[in-house]
């Protein structure tokens, strides 16, 4: 999740204005929620004191503000808190081992239920030896490109689409 989404999540999660969290901040009249604004559309930065001062009144992390890196423990600790705001993943225990999985009660679960499914499908097929190390990470770094547990059709162009509707017609007549 991209900073932007990340304050504004966070602001609406403290039920906060974006005038309120820019008055907080220090910004004064009409320039406290535009500038709110400007920072949760990204089209300004705000410096790493602001975004520490965002965090205090937040009650949170600079890191869960901020787009973590993945390359230390904390970012990844911190990109997976945000998985779980942004789309209800959640941390389980399975057989005494940790897990991920879906929570059905959220309204991303169908959506994210079929690309989850197929990435299972083709880690069982690495672990029971039907693939390679080499056509797992093909398929995980061309997805969904290579993806082949779904049929998907093509749409006709517009225009081939009215040409069989007039065609379907003329023969119906």
């Amino acid at each position: 999740m991209a900073f932007g989404k990340r304050i504004k999540f966070f602001r609406n999660r403290k039920g906060m204005k974006q005038k309120e969290l820019g008055e907080l901040l220090g910004f004064l009249g009409k320039t406290s929620d535009v500038r709110v604004a400007q920072y949760e559309t990204e089209a300004r930065t705000p410096k790493a004191d602001l975004v520490k001062e965002m965090a205090q009144i937040f009650g949170v992390s600079t890191r869960a503000i901020n787009v973590p890196n993945i390359d230390s423990y904390l970012g990844l600790m911190h990109t997976l808190f945000a998985l779980e705001d942004m789309y209800g993943i959640k941390i389980g225990e399975i057989d005494g081992e940790l897990c991920l999985r879906l929570d059905r009660e959220q309204k991303e679960y169908q959506h994210l239920f079929e690309p989850f499914h197929a990435w299972q499908q083709m880690a069982a097929k690495l672990e029971a030896g039907e693939i390679s190390q080499e056509e797992y990470d093909n398929w995980r770094y061309n997805y969904p490109e290579l993806d082949t547990s779904e049929i998907r059709a093509k749409i006709p162009s517009q225009e081939l689409s009215d040409e069989l509707i007039k065609a379907l017609k003329k023969e119906n007549q």
